[in-house]
């Protein structure tokens, strides 16, 4: 399904509308970043900067709905390099989130399953790619992951993320 830019920008008003948190930065691509002076914060943390990049970590993506690893653990402050290898033939995403963001954008996603969006803390990548979030984890806590594909989210395809203080 392929949205018209009025189409598209009615469905992200009526999310922005619905879930200020998870649509705060989502409809931007990746050029319009460059027009920001600073990354938003969430509640998840903020878009990290590479030359602060503490360690890096694999993350895989399978057609079996589910990552490896499904856990991480960070402390707080930590900015963290997520290459993503997709080893399936079906698109995958990682988004991060709270719970709560991708419950709500994984039930927007099944409304609209087409619906194209880039924001800092979420990398779409195809089969056999591979893509990488740089992310400061700079609130601790309780976060998660999910591929929010329609379908995805409901078979399992989610993880967790616990950040000590």
């Amino acid at each position: 399904m392929t949205f018209s830019k009025t189409q598209l920008a009615l469905v992200l008003l009526c999310g922005a509308l619905a879930s200020p948190v998870l649509w705060a930065d989502a409809d931007h691509s990746a050029a319009d970043h460059s027009m920001h002076s600073q990354p938003e914060q969430m509640r998840w943390g903020i878009a990290g900067d590479s030359s602060q990049v503490s360690r890096t970590i694999d993350v895989r993506m399978g057609d079996d709905m589910r990552f490896k690893p499904g856990a991480l653990t960070f402390k707080k402050g930590e900015t963290i390099r997520l290459v993503l290898h997709n080893d399936g033939k079906l698109m995958h995403e990682y988004v991060l989130g709270t719970k709560e963001t991708l419950d709500e954008h994984a039930q927007m996603m099944l409304k609209h399953p087409g619906m194209e969006h880039h924001a800092a803390y979420m990398a779409h990548v195809a089969p056999g790619q591979s893509g990488e979030i740089i992310w400061t984890f700079n609130q601790a806590g309780r976060f998660d992951f999910a591929c929010l594909i329609a379908g995805h989210y409901q078979a399992g395809m989610v993880g967790s993320i616990e950040v000590s203080p």
